[in-house]
């Protein structure tokens, strides 16, 4: 089964953690986008959803929903989103599409997180995917410096411009142990809006499509 098959799956699954006129929050990236797909598919309708991209509400859009302001929204029931690293503590990095501070909000804002992969974003330590972190312009080459004290090698994502107009560095060499300490020491540098680390934010559940077709639940 190739990668493509395997988000498709674990995206159909997630359809069983939801039920019709809850308050949806839909995350970003790839398997994202199939849960979308799905959720057209599905029919099923909703008292409220809120998007963590721009690019996620313009798919809920173009699939026929209607998507709502945040701040206009009711508590988010169930959060809906992948992520690039999963630890065993259902720990994560995102950020891969520069989305993660409006991802971080969404999450924060839900009752229930329910983060959505393939067996290849399982690890047992986060940190060989890059960790972003999305900074205010004219401190990225100060935030840069902070980060290299951290142990990190901060590259800046040329060209990338986050939702919120700011600018993401891509830390590599990581080997993130404690992760929300080092989520909180990166957030504590002036200039950072936040990093892609999500401790204090984990997922409840973690869905995972494995080699063998079976979908893997964590809880």
């Amino acid at each position: 089964m190739n990668q493509q098959a395997l988000k498709q799956q674990v995206a159909a699954k997630a359809l069983e953690y939801i039920e019709e006129g809850i308050v949806l929050g839909v995350g970003s990236g790839s398997t994202v986008l199939c849960f979308i797909e799905a959720l057209a598919r599905s029919g099923m309708q909703f008292k409220q959803i809120a998007a963590a991209s721009e690019s996620s509400a313009a798919a809920l859009k173009a699939a026929g929903y209607y998507v709502s302001d945040l701040n206009a929204c009711d508590p988010i029931d169930v959060y809906i989103d992948g992520a690039d690293e999963v630890d065993p503590n259902k720990c994560l990095i995102k950020g891969g599409g520069a989305a993660l501070t409006r991802e971080k909000i969404v999450a924060a804002c839900a009752k229930q997180f329910i983060c959505i992969v393939d067996v290849s974003k399982m690890v047992p330590v986060l940190g060989k995917f890059p960790l972003p972190v999305e900074v205010i312009p004219m401190a990225r080459s100060y935030v840069a410096r902070e980060l290299v004290k951290l142990g990190g090698e901060p590259r800046w994502r040329e060209g990338v411009v986050t939702d919120n107009g700011n600018w993401i560095l891509d830390v590599h060499y990581l080997d993130i142990r404690e992760p929300a300490v080092l989520e909180q020491k990166i957030n504590n540098i002036a200039g950072v809006v936040t990093n892609g680390i999500f401790a204090k934010e984990k997922a409840h559940i973690v869905l995972t499509s494995q080699a063998d077709g079976k979908i893997a639940v964590f809880d």
